[in-house]
């Protein structure tokens, strides 16, 4: 029969693995015009994170230019240099290569070598290429990228530096050129990131992550200041390719009549409006935001945004009161042509409790996960990680090891197994009612999960029923028993396995991506190869034992012995392997309190 931590693997295998398409080797010759890659039907990021760079400003014919690509992890790329006065023209000059085993030089057009792109998907951050400049070289060389972050996250026709051939004369108005993205953004009224300097002695702060520097591009950022005795200033910004908001609600539900503001970038301006948010429905925009002083920037991949607004408004303006104690919802998205906002893709950042923005001064920060959530999510970790692991280990190996020890009646390892099966039975009931609580029902937005968990659910419970109708061990329908009882413990871990790594991404908890993958994927291993090694000792004592008896030769002193040993080695075993089970699941249960 297969083990069970072998068809553990299996499975989990099987429901990770997935088709594989894209330009993995970098020919991306098709996309020399556009520079887009050939991704399907995805949209390219409209706010650049990488960098160009370059070592001179000036150049003449011949000259070797080093061009430096940097910024977060990417897997592909694509340069070129064009005429500064025609981005849309053909490549211009040639490249030399500075790391042949991360890129490789195109032809594009009639010109050869005119471009460099990655020569696999591994990930890189920084890259160097050498731009030969020809001798019929325009006045005017500009430097643009696409770069590949994964396959659906790109960004396309980055603009890098400008160079210019010497001697030749500066323009007094810059060239105008329309370009797919920028790196430097319009600006209106704000010319640098907001500061925290005064969070918590001057004004009232929400950031996430806690303590974060509002210029770091991973940062949201909100903070409230009183300015006058009914007015107050509003400061906002975060990272984000379409919009970022925050809301006030009476309640952690956004929807019921809640108060936002939101920060739509388009078309590089970016639009501050208010609006009520009803159920789930697209927000009700009011035709004028009854705010002043607005002023935005964005630059270096982030909206900021900054409004005064008075306290008090007269109830039919739809505005909240600001003196009063609300909850603080903060959320970013995608924004479609023409200004069109869409659903947050991620939980929303809510705060720990209702807060009067003007009151006292705080520094605070807030959760994307409910505390309900959490506490599902760590209990199901504590069942699937802990107690059955353990408890299946303990009954398929340790029977041999405590034969004629009694417990309350009973053998040790019966009632080790059975306490942990319970645990995980209990522990798995009230994680169950958790999201039905949360969500006040059914939820048709998690996919898979809640499936496959209702399915994991009711073989928890079906366990126990049937073991309470357990054959003695000498009866004819014991075998089909222990088939029974064995088959449906080993799909009840395989699905629960398969339900934890679907449930780590939904965006209700949304653990760090990938590394929630790869440590769920070490603990899969861990328990396999704990499984594994045991049944390989349990083989290799059988076999000792049976040379033994056939050699006749002090069999009793000798069997003993070796069982003894094979007992010794099981249990430090056991002990290592749920060390390595609690180690795991603080790991986790540290991540769920940090989301």
């Amino acid at each position: 029969m297969e083990s069970p931590g072998v068809a553990l693997m299996l499975w989990v295998l099987a429901c990770l693995s997935g088709p594989s398409t894209g330009f993995p080797n970098g020919k991306v010759t098709e996309a020399c015009k556009t520079m887009m890659p050939l991704h399907g039907h995805s949209l390219p990021q409209r706010f650049p994170r990488h960098t160009v760079e370059v070592n001179v400003t000036e150049f003449k014919p011949g000259d070797r230019v080093k061009v430096s690509l940097s910024g977060p992890l990417f897997e592909g790329f694509f340069l070129q240099a064009r005429s500064a006065e025609n981005l849309e023209g053909p490549a211009i000059g040639s490249f030399a290569l500075a790391d042949r085993k991360r890129s490789q030089v195109l032809t594009c057009g009639r010109v050869k070598n005119s471009a460099v792109s990655h020569t696999s998907k591994s990930k890189k951050s920084h890259l160097d290429a050498y731009w030969i400049a020809p001798r019929d070289a325009p006045k005017r060389i500009q430097f643009l990228v696409t770069v590949v972050e994964k396959f659906r996250v790109f960004w396309v026709k980055i603009p890098g530096p400008t160079i210019s051939q010497s001697n030749t004369p500066t323009l007094a108005t810059p060239v105008v050129t329309e370009v797919t993205v920028g790196t430097s953004l319009p600006v209106s009224h704000l010319t640098q990131p907001f500061s925290a300097l005064d969070c918590g002695s001057n004004k009232f702060c929400v950031r996430n992550p806690s303590d974060c520097d509002p210029g770091a591009r991973n940062c949201f950022f909100l903070s409230f200041k009183r300015d006058h005795v009914d007015l107050i200033v509003v400061e906002m910004s975060g990272p984000s390719d379409g919009y970022i908001a925050f809301a006030l609600s009476n309640d952690q539900w956004m929807g019921g009549g809640d108060d936002a503001y939101l920060c739509i970038s388009d078309s590089h301006h970016v639009d501050i409006k208010t609006a009520s948010l009803t159920g789930r429905a697209y927000p009700e925009f009011d035709s004028e935001p009854a705010l002043d002083e607005m002023s935005w920037r964005l630059a270096d991949g982030l909206i900021q945004c900054s409004f005064r607004r008075r306290i008090h408004f007269p109830a039919l303006q739809g505005r909240f009161n600001l003196d009063a104690n609300y909850y603080i919802f903060m959320a970013d998205g995608e924004v479609s042509e023409g200004g069109m906002i869409h659903k947050h893709y991620r939980q929303p950042l809510i705060t720990d409790g209702k807060f009067n923005v003007t009151g006292p001064a705080k520094d605070i920060g807030g959760s994307r996960s409910p505390l309900l959530i959490k506490i599902h999510g760590a209990l199901m970790f504590v069942a699937w990680m802990t107690t059955v692991s353990i408890g299946v280990i303990v009954a398929r190996f340790f029977k041999p090891v405590w034969p004629n020890s009694l417990l309350f009646g009973e053998e040790i390892w019966f009632q080790v197994h059975r306490a942990l099966m319970v645990m995980t039975v209990l522990l798995t009931g009230a994680s169950f009612i958790l999201p039905f609580l949360y969500r006040g029902g059914w939820s048709d937005q998690a996919g898979f999960h809640p499936y496959l968990g209702c399915t994991v659910m009711a073989l928890a419970i079906f366990q126990p029923i049937m073991a309470g109708f357990r054959p003695p061990p000498q009866a004819p329908r014991r075998e089909i028993f222990n088939w029974l009882h064995w088959s449906t413990g080993t799909t009840a871990r395989i699905l629960a396995v398969v339900v934890i790594f679907l449930g780590m991404d939904l965006p209700a908890l949304n653990l760090p991506d990938p590394w929630d993958t790869y440590t769920m994927m070490g603990f899969v291993a861990w328990h396999v190869g704990t499984d594994v090694l045991l049944e390989i000792h349990g083989y290799c004592l059988i076999h000792k034992v049976q040379v033994l008896e056939d050699d006749r030769i002090q069999i009793l002193q000798s069997i003993t012995t070796a069982e003894a040993q094979g007992h010794t080695f099981k249990k430090t075993v056991l002990f290592i392997y749920i060390s390595g089970n609690v180690a795991f699941l603080i790991t986790f249960l540290t991540a769920i309190i940090k989301v």
